[in-house]
């Protein structure tokens, strides 16, 4: 019998997990498929119900859901609990096992690239669960001082209590942000063709920029990065890295690697 997965979240037609995931199981010649669902914010426990009547095996979650959904598992993984966040589900005798493959998925560009985490300084674009995994890994990792920049006050006050070296920043004062090693934009500002969410001035050579948008794969914060000199790490490399890591919680197997990269970026190039 064919196993189901999919991806929640709004909006989510630019999901290239699907592609990903149907490409590995494929490669592994996988009775399995796995489809991009939308469901809106303030509708999860609704969509949840729907996914039950489905029989999904599992799903990830994405932009708006990752937080709110930490209230609807049945149990989560220590990951989750550091984080405050979920973006993976396996569904076990009707019970909702929520997983956060973000966090590694998050520092595995960085350690590829050898970036130096420990000892830096980073500012963090955003206050969802995506920037709660680069919080979260950041803060492990070793770094210095972690700015979190949100429109909400609020928010990134929450999440600036993850970790000790973090503090919070309204993203309105851009101008005024510390400048970091590592600069992260965990928001979805990109995704529509937005301009950079910061001034140019704040991305300085040598540092890191991180861009977890994925499509476009080139962005405006990306274009910037590139032109002041700075290093870049690409949303469909964090993309690859957590959807490995879902994939083995999913199917207790590694993921065929190879083929998944080729489906992101071949779903995604510009």
């Amino acid at each position: 019998m064919q196993r189901t997965y999919a991806v929640i979240g709004d909006p989510i037609d630019h999901s290239l997990s699907p592609a990903a995931h149907n490409a590995a199981f494929r490669e592994l010649g996988m009775d399995c498929s796995y489809i991009a669902y939308r469901v809106r914010r303030g509708e999860l426990r609704e969509g949840l119900e729907s996914l039950a009547a489905a029989k999904m095996a599992g799903f990830n979650v994405t932009i708006p859901h990752k937080v709110e959904i930490m209230g609807m598992l049945d149990s989560a993984d220590a990951e989750c609990k550091a984080a405050g966040a979920c973006n993976t589900v396996a569904v076990r005798g009707g019970r909702l096992e929520g997983h956060n493959t973000d966090v590694a998925g998050f520092m595995a560009p960085l350690e590829a690239r050898g970036a130096a985490v420990r000892g830096a300084t980073a500012l963090v674009l955003g206050a969802g669960g995506a920037a709660r995994a680069a919080v979260t890994g950041l803060a492990r990792a070793g770094a210095k001082r972690i700015t979190v920049a949100a429109r909400s006050a609020g928010r990134a006050g929450e999440l600036a209590a993850l970790a000790a070296c973090a503090a919070p920043a309204p993203l309105a004062g851009a101008g005024s942000l510390p400048p970091a090693d590592i600069v992260v934009n965990a928001t979805p500002v990109g995704m529509r063709g937005e301009a950079c969410p910061l001034p140019p001035g704040s991305v300085r050579r040598g540092a890191t920029v991180y861009e977890m948008v994925y499509r476009p794969m080139r962005t405006a914060l990306v274009e910037t990065a590139l032109a002041r000199g700075a290093t870049v790490i690409y949303g469909h490399e964090m993309l690859l890295a957590q959807a490995m890591l879902s994939f083995v919680t999913w199917h207790g197997r590694p993921a065929p690697e190879a083929a998944m990269r080729r489906a992101i970026l071949g779903a995604g190039a510009p």
